[in-house]
């Protein structure tokens, strides 16, 4: 069962579209993408899309979404858009950072 039944403001039927940026396969980047897939496949059901972004080898893609540190989360939908920093290993912070989870029980 998926938190989804938490927060009843996403629509069961919305796709989730998520852009990680990257620099090359680093263990940061290859753990921030393991951890999304696992946080993606539990909790929105296959209702998501993930871009990942190499900056090695696209760095001007980094620009329209200010990314200052990698490897970076941005929800781009649904809105309002939301960026995490980091590998994602901290579950509970990037749940709530993506409201999957409400900030107060």
């Amino acid at each position: 069962m998926s938190n989804q039944q938490d927060n009843p403001s996403i629509p069961d039927n919305e796709e989730w579209i998520l852009r990680l940026y990257v620099a090359g396969q680093s263990p940061k980047a290859v753990t921030a993408f393991k951890n999304l897939k696992t946080i993606c496949e539990e909790q929105l059901n296959g209702r998501y899309k993930i871009e990942v972004i190499d900056l090695l080898i696209n760095p001007q893609l980094g620009k329209d979404d200010q990314i200052l540190a990698i490897p970076t989360l941005i929800r781009r939908f649904p809105e309002p858009v939301k960026k995490i920093i980091g590998d994602l290993s901290n579950m509970d912070r990037v749940l709530i950072g993506l409201d999957l989870l409400p900030r107060f029980k």
